[in-house]
């Protein structure tokens, strides 16, 4: 488990690595690089654009490689996803800029920024399963909160290089080649993913599934028609979770510098301390939902993200680095109390015939409504003077909507679930 884990870990790092750094890049230098034309809040939008477009394109990920997961096994998903994504990123970092290529430049950079994010579509649902369905039951949200790990590991190399080169390199190189060296560095991570999962071996449920004949034909479809209801309640529930973290790590990035005059730095230090924070709380919050179930858990941090919202942008738009830190930090313990538990939660949702197409679509499509999203949203609403409250009470309507679709979902911890006796056709004590 601990090697199996580990490999999750990395290559669920690398890949978000990939992603992130495109976030990082789009909140800093993308916006007058491949929009000059536009103002600086326009250009600002048009980059948070293209970001966007890797949202959009994680829903359609998670079909293609969901029905490879349960077609065709676990293992091979996170393959294909992690060469898929990497190859994309390597690929950002040498896109010629607007003043070079024209507008060919910004559509080419659309084009990488929607294969990324259909790779990242598949990586989460292989990563994940290969943990969950290899551990014990009664450290399976303890096991698969391993891949979940990754994300704020992945967060932090992307924004620790960028925070290396803003410090060491003037504002002229890094604006020239500097933001370019983190994708290029892509590539060596991801080989170095790759041979550290050669060695993985095909889940156990998988193998019985194929050895008894009940892989699903169709999985998408399978999905669509018996667990639809599953799938819209899921993505809206982990919705939240997406916009509170992608408000911390992208939007108030931006906002930070841009309209409150903190330095670069400063900023990547205050949100990097945040998510390291997060990173550190993952493995006990998942112990918790091992204990008490995963349900009380996301109700508790919807409920949080609720009250913190408001609190937070008053924090932030101190522009002092002790209190934005504390309003970050609020903010994503929040957020890591639900997405501890979700890679255990989500796969014991569906039955594992379909598991792979239906927990991953409905993770990738919270990405949609609360990823894609959010960056724009606050943008707009955080124009004019005084604090953005209209990114706050965005945040908290988001925040009440997740809490209502966590409530309609049942609880899958066996000891506490009658649900999971009462309807085993969606596998929910699986």
């Amino acid at each position: 488990m601990a090697r199996l884990a580990a490999a999750s870990l990395v290559g669920t790092a690398i890949e978000f690595f990939d992603f992130f750094v495109y976030g990082t890049a789009a909140a800093l230098v993308l916006g007058p690089l491949f929009f000059p034309t536009f103002s600086p809040v326009a250009g600002t939008l048009a980059a948070f654009g293209t970001f966007a477009v890797g949202f959009v394109a994680r829903p359609l990920g998670s079909v293609l490689f969901g029905h490879i997961g349960d077609r065709y096994g676990r293992r091979p998903v996170m393959f294909a996803s992690l060469v898929l994504t990497g190859c994309a990123t390597v690929a950002v970092g040498l896109v010629p800029t607007y003043a070079t290529l024209g507008i060919a430049a910004p559509v080419l950079l659309l084009v990488l920024r929607f294969l990324q994010g259909l790779g990242l579509g598949g990586e989460w649902g292989g990563a994940v399963l290969l943990t969950a369905e290899h551990a014990p039951e009664r450290r399976r949200g303890l096991w698969a909160s391993f891949p979940q790990v990754g994300p704020p590991v992945g967060f932090l190399l992307a924004n620790g290089v960028m925070l290396v080169l803003s410090a060491t390199l003037t504002e002229a190189q890094f604006r020239d080649w500097g933001w370019r060296v983190p994708f290029w560095a892509a590539g060596v991570l991801a080989a170095g993913g790759l041979l550290l999962r050669s060695s993985l071996h095909e889940t156990p449920q998988f193998e019985e599934l194929s050895k008894t004949g009940r892989r699903a034909n169709a999985p998408l479809t399978e999905v669509a028609r018996e667990h639809w209801r599953l799938v819209l309640l899921t993505a809206g529930a982990l919705a939240v979770g997406y916009a509170v973290f992608y408000t911390v790590s992208t939007w108030a990035l931006a906002y930070g510098t841009e309209r409150l005059g903190v330095s670069r730095t400063t900023m990547l230090v205050c949100i990097m301390a945040a998510v390291v924070l997060s990173g550190i709380v993952t493995p006990p919050a998942a112990m918790l939902g091992d204990r008490y179930g995963r349900r009380p858990l996301c109700l508790f941090g919807c409920a949080a993200s609720a009250v913190w919202m408001f609190p937070m942008i008053a924090l932030l738009h101190t522009g002092r680095p002790t209190l934005m830190f504390l309003g970050f930090a609020g903010a994503l313990l929040a957020f890591i109390t639900m997405f501890a538990v979700v890679a255990a939660y989500l796969p014991e949702l569906y039955e594992p015939r379909v598991r792979c197409t239906g927990a991953a679509v409905g993770y990738n499509l919270a990405g949609v409504l609360g990823g894609a999203l959010t960056p724009i949203v606050a943008t707009a609403l955080s124009e004019g003077a005084g604090p953005p409250w209209g990114v706050a009470a965005y945040l908290t309507v988001v925040a009440l909507v997740s809490l209502g679709c966590f409530a309609l979902l049942p609880e899958t911890v066996p000891a506490r679930s009658e649900v999971a006796e009462r309807v085993p056709a969606q596998g929910l004590s699986a």
